[in-house]
């Protein structure tokens, strides 16, 4: 090991050291009692297999990211994460998750890989170093560098030269993501898009665009029904909604016909009469979703208006539809940065956002990505 990585695992060292106390009050904690053990501790945290192709993400949105690449390898998959909700998506992919231990974990903790894949922004000195050294292929994906990010990066070049030493191929999402990580010290690089939306939405049936503004409200929850009833008008189009979870549809149903009793609004269920002639369609039935995001105008994406984490934004942007959404989309916060123009609000300001339809833009995805070129080198390897 070079003096930079000796230093580097002495202070990474010291650092677990001092911080040991505050872990082990932290995993107390319901939501950290599996990680913090695993991550620090490497509690039920034995290292993978060699000789697979190694994903390492850090949350829910890298993870959902890299299934297409997973499900098109016939070779042993291994994902390691960081977040409670990355190592849930991971489990959806492959048995085969782990939390990443801690840094100075890593020269006895990893085993030789075909190729460590890591995505985004997660580099981690002694990550790259250790697989490298141990045999395996290291790769950076969908690596981008943000406007904002930027100046700190080059304040610390001369740490991320010497991450950018152990990595052998960057894939990233832009020609001013290259260009910045060039500067870095990043060799090999790539530009193939973002690959979070390397798989768009499809539709499997089509309906015909109606006459007026057609407002829908996607995957709403509990509580979500209430608010855009009470904020809608007939003068802004008609509304359809479509219920997350089908245990609710006969809940949201009754629901609307509450709100009709006193109001001239027409109402039917997509199930009985699949089309939208009513005032207030309620769609109960699976599938049509992006169907009918393709003949939409104004989306109001539900699961953000409470603390649900919001829904996929990429679907209505895909179809070009005004995107409006609460201020929850915690668990979506990656891929609305694949989103040109888009409203996230307060519930109190739904009602006036509706009234301001006309000045809404509409939505768009930003750079489409392309896996081909990531497939081709993992295949490669299997060679």
């Amino acid at each position: 090991m070079s003096l930079f990585s000796i230093i580097y695992y002495l202070f990474a060292t010291l650092i677990y050291i001092l911080v040991i106390p505050y872990l082990i009050f932290k995993s107390r904690n319901s939501k950290y009692k599996v990680a913090i053990p695993s991550k620090f501790f490497l509690r039920n945290n034995r290292s993978f297999d060699e000789n697979g192709i190694w994903f390492h993400t850090c949350s829910m949105g890298e993870t959902k990211a890299i299934k297409p690449l997973v499900e098109n390898l016939d070779i042993e998959t291994n994902i390691s994460v960081i977040t409670n909700t990355g190592f849930d998506e991971a489990k959806s992919i492959t048995s085969n998750v782990r939390y990443l231990p801690f840094e100075i974990f890593l020269p006895f903790w990893i085993n030789r890989q075909k190729a460590l894949v890591v995505m985004e922004a997660e580099l981690w000195y002694m990550l790259f170093l250790i697989a490298r050294k141990k045999g395996a292929k290291t790769f950076l994906i969908n690596a981008r560098i943000s406007d904002k990010s930027y100046n700190s990066y080059k304040r610390f070049s001369f740490f991320y030269k010497r991450v950018f030493e152990n990595i052998d191929k960057v894939f990233a999402q832009t020609n001013i993501d290259r260009e910045r990580l060039l500067q870095l010290g990043a060799k090999n690089v790539e530009v193939i898009g973002n690959i979070k939306l390397a798989q768009l939405p499809k539709i499997n049936k089509s309906f015909q665009k109606v006459n007026e503004v057609l407002i829908t409200a996607g995957s709403t929850h509990e509580r979500e029904e209430e608010l855009i009833l009470n904020s809608y008008d007939r003068k802004f189009g008609k509304l359809v909604i479509v219920p997350r979870h089908p245990e609710r549809f006969e809940k949201v149903s009754l629901l609307i016909e509450n709100y009709t009793l006193d109001k001239k609004l027409s109402y039917h269920r997509f199930s009985q009469k699949e089309d939208f002639s009513s005032d207030i369609i309620l769609v109960d039935c699976l599938g049509e979703l992006n169907n009918i995001y393709a003949i939409s105008d104004v989306v109001i994406l539900g699961g953000a208006f409470e603390n649900i984490g919001g829904h996929n934004p990429v679907e209505p942007a895909f179809f070009g539809c005004k995107l409006i959404s609460g201020e929850n989309i915690f668990n979506q916060k990656s891929l609305f940065e694949c989103v040109n123009n888009y409203s996230i609000i307060k519930k109190d300001q739904l009602r006036e956002t509706l009234e301001n339809i006309k000045n809404l833009k509409k939505s768009s995805l930003v750079q489409k990505g392309n896996i081909e070129p990531i497939m081709k080198e993992l295949s490669n390897l299997k060679e």
